[in-house]
């Protein structure tokens, strides 16, 4: 126990300066709230402080004083731990709820009593800490009301879960000092009301107009126009120049028209199904509410973008396709401070609290490769998702926000029906995302006025809910009485403003027209270079011998003192030979002067997923490591003038939300070769919502371009039904009208070309590659240097060991790595019969070239499919048709392939072993084919 006494701790702590006060302040609340969250010597250090000496193991005392202490000095601890109270739990007793079902619970230690305090003590002064910043001293009663006002009201705010001194000092500062409802401000909350009239108005006009028909409407919580407006105000106000907003279908329309200026007159069209037939050959448009747009929009700052992300039914995957488009966008700008683009993400309660891809999404957001610089998270918190009202089956967390915690984002929770509190949350959260780049949560306590969708009736199984509904007032009603009530406008005005909407869309007039015409927008990117491409046009995709000794050069040269690893620097010096022609070429050789070429061809590369620096199987060394524990070196960001040209990101254990991300990525900018590579292609189908809804679909859909590559390593080697098979089938089954490309190729050539053809082809659509694993070292699949220079990606590969097609009574057609089993296996029966040609791309269909290929071997008899993978799964059953077309009517069709299979592959790498024996021996052998069937029988 400290031989001090109060007053003189009392000198010792008022002696601190400003910011060590503070500091000491901070971590003393930590300790009020739980006293095991700060170190051992600090629990001893607050335990000897005298005012704190009844604290013991978290427990208060009750009130009892020891013999070196005053009482006085034990209740300046106990306001202080009132205080701090206030700031923990604060929103539990906050009225939050519009609807008034859930009630304010008002924490234990929030009495006086339970602190050791009596009623007498509320006319005493006390220190009230940092609570009142320049009010040193406050009476309990004004402490008290000062708390109450500021947490319990209309906002409830939780933030002392932020480790961060400064970041909770901040809040609580803006908190603590700013009043939620400025009364001065009359000309805003008049354009509050005129924006709230506005949503209400729509909703109204839209279920007159047009009954029964779905559209996600907003009411209960129409406040999220006004809120937003300001918002985007405020963001071009402070420099911001471009957002990208997030949403799902509820409210949606309303934003459209409301804040976008989308013409009601186009939406009404929408309605009515009289939609032009624009765009692509693939359009097939989606629905109303799942429609983007963007529109410049004027603030005092400047025109800022927006631009609304067009969206599929399934919850919550569109927050990495914005984080992608931001950064893309951030990335363009050369914004590196993050402060010109910003993403704003309009969640719902159980979708936030329910959808894994919120926490992938968030778990990005501090990362180096993924990071925005902070997102501004809005929840439309209408307490019910669908049917499903009960918190105890929504989540299993009081708020539907806490996982936002994961990454210590402020949360303000906010009353819906308080335009007042709601804008007064959104300013403090913009501001906090400005001054420290991190997310933050607005959750808007509301409600949802009629069901699920305009057809569906909610008090089926929300009774009593939607009894409270059916007899409130509206949000606009409530607020315009308000201002009614304090003078800031008239009855007469009020009422003005609904009818002057109501005019407006029967007029079907813009009701917030943009600051230009969005053709004239000054930050548009150029993708008309990219529209009416041919698959077929042709691209040069090879580069100069003197191209590629000097890129290899940049590329193998290392900085003074950096000392490699002994392997790496062996690969480095065989790289330094195949540039050379002294050894054959390599998969990590290609595809790093793949990457090479394009970067000094003026394009960026961005790659990213797990262990991609390295490659999942030790192959790329895009990132070197310096073994004198210097920093690491990548040679790819030497190329060139700009080092942000080449950006390599060891990706988190995520493929959803990493996916996503560097598909809106991809989707924003076309002059960056996006690639993202699965660990093994088996775990692609973790990000499956995205290849479906998003990869495969969205140009057909939104007609959105994107020019997004895939690699997936994909192959049977023996390593069962997890490591095999990256469901090449599925793939071809999503393609159509020539959506995206499927390639496998199989030698570092053909993968040279294939990534320089992704780019230089003007054409922006998905490549999803299979990419080898075995093939990596293996002795056969490998390239002459002299192929980068003298040739292009090649759809078929006809044999190149056939010296006589003539002879040829035989051809196995196959794609990928089963190619070397055939050619070895018809090496050691020196078979000159039997031809093997790869078809390295399998979408779109190479259907001419084949075919010319086939008329070069005019005595073949058999063609023969081979593929590793079962009967039900890989290329089989997508090309079948296509095959049939290519062979003359003289000509029998045949497959073979592994049993049809519930599993990917076996786990036994012996059975594989034989399987892939038996395989190759059927498609060889023309006397032996046991399980040889002919198309139709």
């Amino acid at each position: 126990m400290s031989n001090k006494s109060g007053s003189e701790w009392r000198h010792s702590l008022d002696s601190l300066s400003g910011e060590s006060r503070a500091y000491l302040e901070d971590i003393y609340e930590q300790f009020l709230s739980d006293p095991n969250s700060v170190s051992a010597e600090w629990q001893s250090f607050f335990a000897d402080i005298p005012s704190l000496s009844d604290y013991r193991s978290g427990e208060i005392s009750n009130g009892r004083s020891s013999t070196d202490q005053t009482g006085q000095e034990r209740k300046q601890g106990a306001v202080l731990r009132l205080i701090s109270a206030y700031r923990t739990r604060g929103h539990s007793a906050a009225d939050l709820d519009p609807l008034g079902i859930i009630k304010p619970e008002i924490p234990e230690d929030f009495s006086l009593d339970f602190q050791g305090l009596e009623k007498s003590d509320l006319s005493k002064n006390f220190d009230s800490g940092s609570l009142a910043f320049g009010k040193p001293r406050l009476t309990l009663t004004e402490i008290r009301q000062l708390c109450e006002a500021v947490y319990c009201g209309p906002l409830g705010v939780e933030y002392m879960h932020i480790t961060n001194t400064q970041e909770k000092r901040w809040l609580q500062e803006r908190l603590e000092t700013s009043p939620v409802r400025p009364k001065e401000k009359g000309e805003l909350r008049k354009h509050v009301l005129q924006r709230l009239t506005a949503a209400e108005g729509l909703e109204r006009y839209l279920h007159k107009r047009f009954v029964g028909q779905k559209r996600f409407s907003l009411e209960g919580g129409e406040t999220l126009i006004p809120a937003l407006q300001e918002l985007i105000q405020q963001c071009g106000q402070q420099g911001v120049r471009e957002i990208v907003i997030g949403m799902a279908h509820r409210g949606r329309l309303n934003v459209l028209v409301n804040i976008l200026g989308k013409s009601p007159e186009d939406l009404f069209s929408e309605f009515e199904g009289k939609v032009d037939e624009i765009g692509s050959d693939l359009n097939t448009g989606d629905v109303k509410y799942h429609q983007g747009f963007s529109a410049d929009i004027d603030t005092p700052g400047g025109v800022v973008h927006v631009a609304l992300a067009f969206n599929p039914s399934h919850l919550e995957i569109i927050d990495p396709v914005v984080e992608g488009s931001v950064r893309a966008r951030q990335d363009r700008r050369g914004d590196h401070e993050k402060d010109e683009v910003i993403p704003i993400l309009i969640h719902g309660d159980a979708a936030f609290a329910g959808q894994g891809v919120v926490m992938e999404t968030l778990n990005m957001s501090n990362t180096r490769g993924f990071s925005t610089g902070g997102t501004i998270h809005l929840i439309i918190n209408n307490q019910i998702g669908f049917t499903t009202r009960n918190p105890l089956d929504a989540r299993s967390t009081p708020y539907c926000t806490e996982i936002a915690k994961m990454v210590q984002a402020p949360i303000f929770h906010v009353n819906g029906d308080d335009p007042d509190a709601v804008l007064f949350a959104m300013k403090v959260a913009y501001d906090f995302r400005m001054a420290f780049h991190k997310d933050v949560v607005v959750d808007i306590i509301c409600y949802r006025r009629l069901g699920h969708n305009e057809a569906d009736e909610p008090s089926i199984t929300q009774p009593s809910m939607y009894r409270v509904i059916r007899d409130m007032p509206t949000t606009r009603q409530r607020y315009a009485q308000r201002l009614v009530d304090e003078r800031v406008i008239s009855d007469s005005d009020a009422d003005a403003l609904v009818t002057q909407y109501r005019d407006a869309m029967d007029d079907g007039r813009v009701v917030n027209p943009p600051a230009r015409d969005p053709d004239e927008s000054l930050f548009l990117v150029d993708w008309m270079p990219y529209l009416g491409v041919n698959w077929t046009e042709s691209v040069k995709t090879s580069i100069t011998p003197d191209r590629i000794f000097s890129l290899n050069e940049r590329l193998i040269t290392l900085p003074e003192g950096f000392e490699p690893h002994s392997r790496v620097a062996r690969i480095l010096a065989d790289r330094n030979k195949m540039a050379h022609g002294e050894l054959p070429m390599d998969w990590g050789f290609a595809e790093t002067l793949a990457y090479a070429s394009l970067i000094e061809d003026g394009y960026s590369v961005r790659l990213s997923g797990q262990d991609a620096g390295r490659g999942t199987f030790s192959h790329r060394h895009a990132v070197l490591k310096n073994q004198a524990r210097r920093q690491p070196y990548v040679p790819l960001r030497e190329i060139g003038s700009d080092p942000s040209k080449f950006l390599v990101i060891d990706s988190l254990l995520s493929e959803e939300a990493v996916l996503g991300f560097e598909y809106g990525y991809a989707t924003t900018e076309p002059r960056t070769l996006t690639i993202w590579e699965a660990q093994f292609g088996d775990f692609a189908n973790g990000a499956q919502v995205v290849i479906d809804q998003f990869i495969s679909s969205g140009e057909a859909k939104w007609q959105r371009l994107c020019g997004l590559t895939l690699l997936l390593p994909h192959g049977l080697e023996g390593q069962g039904p997890e490591h095999s098979s990256a469901r090449l089938e599925r793939f071809l089954q999503l393609c159509g009208d020539d959506n995206m490309q499927v390639c496998v190729p199989t030698t570092p050539a053909q993968f040279f070309h294939l990534l320089r053809r992704q780019m230089i082809r003007p054409l922006r659509r998905p490549l999803i590659v299979m990419t080898p694993k075995s093939l990596l070292r293996h002795r056969q699949s490998v390239s002459d240097v002299s192929e980068l220079s003298s040739s292009g990606f090649l759809n078929v590969i006809d044999d190149p060991q056939i010296e006589n097609r003539k002879a040829v009574t035989r051809i196995v057609l196959c794609s990928g790595k089963v190619y070397f089993s055939l050619i070895g296996a018809r090496a050691k029966s020196d078979d000159a019969k039997t031809a093997i040609i790869r078809i390295e791309q399998l979408y779109p269909f190479p259907q001419d070239q084949l075919e010319s290929i086939l008329k070069e071997y005019p005595k073949c008899k058999t063609v023969v499919w081979c593929q590793e993978e079962a009967r039900n799964q890989g290329s089989w059953h997508r090309i079948q048709n296509q095959l049939s077309r290519a062979i003359n009517k003289d000509q029998q069709l045949v497959y073979v392939s592994r049993e049809p299979s519930a599993s990917p592959a076996v786990g036994s790498h012996q059975k594989h072993v034989e399987q892939q024996e038996q395989l190759v021996k059927e498609a060889l052998d023309d006397d032996f084919s046991p399980n040889l069937k002919a198309v139709g029988e």
